[in-house]
């Protein structure tokens, strides 16, 4: 669908986030090396708002990698009625490219070219079943431009009272 021709204002798709959560982690050990093995863990996440209605951002705090820290920026675009996803940790030093994307029927799926070992690939962000207390994101590889996709980091939500 073409987002520029929709009435749908997608501007509040990401407030549900806001606030404190409880993330248990799946993550598989070796991405788009034929690993099987998963390894699990937990962090906790705090989301906020950004002024504006420009869109929101968050801090990933987890003890499965000592002393790591991650945070998402996500600006949404009212014009294209899509969200710009950026991830940075203090192991990256740096924003990764965006993955973009918007939500449809609840489900949002969002798509970006990024590089994993030198290599180009799509990476994938799914977010589902989200209600007030809960949340599912998934991301998923692409090594052949989306034709097959390697699911990798699988994310369950539960909010902190």
């Amino acid at each position: 669908m073409n987002r520029a021709m929709s009435t749908r204002d997608g501007s509040h798709d990401f407030d549900f986030q806001t606030g404190r959560w409880h993330i248990r982690n799946e993550r598989l050990v070796k991405r788009l090396q034929g690993c099987t093995e998963w390894e699990t863990f937990d962090a906790t996440l705090t989301a906020r708002l950004l002024p504006g209605g420009l869109g929101n951002m968050d801090e990933y705090l987890t003890d499965h990698w000592p002393g790591f820290v991650g945070m998402s920026l996500r600006i949404y675009n009212r014009q294209a009625g899509t969200w710009s996803i950026y991830w940075a940790s203090n192991q990256l030093g740096a924003l990764e490219p965006p993955v973009v994307g918007s939500f449809e029927n609840g489900v949002g799926v969002f798509e970006g070219r990024q590089e994993l070992a030198g290599r180009p690939i799509v990476v994938r962000f799914t977010w589902s079943s989200i209600t007030k207390t809960s949340a599912r994101w998934e991301q998923g590889f692409s090594p052949d431009d989306g034709r097959t996709w390697e699911k990798n980091w699988i994310m369950t939500h539960t909010r902190i009272e």
